[in-house]
């Protein structure tokens, strides 16, 4: 949630595939973390379509670029997160003779 917060377009987490995980139930505990803060985003009018989660083997390398690839699109299609829209228009220009001093 906080790289949503603080204005991310998108997260994914990257775990263990499902039933070989060292930490034995840390992977489906992420893929209810997850679940939840997707409800969260959407109630929230952010979306949860800018958070997923993939499981997958450290050695599966092509899989990990193709889930990259995957998120890069999602998020290009879903535009700038609104956090961040929001903050950009919150923050004020700086005063006009630090402008002036700059240029």
């Amino acid at each position: 949630m906080r790289p949503l917060e603080k204005g991310a377009d998108g997260v994914y987490v990257v775990g263990c595939r499902e039933g070989d995980c060292h930490y034995n139930s840390g992977n489906f505990r992420a893929k209810a973390r997850v679940e939840q803060t997707r409800k969260v985003l959407d109630a929230l009018g952010i979306g949860g379509r800018r958070l997923e989660m993939f499981n997958l083997s450290s050695s599966d390398g092509p899989s990990f670029a193709r889930y990259a690839r995957e998120m890069h699109d999602r998020i290009l299609e879903l535009g700038p997160n609104p956090i961040r829209t929001a903050l950009a228009k919150k923050k004020k220009p700086p005063p006009a003779e630090l402008q002036a001093a700059v240029a």
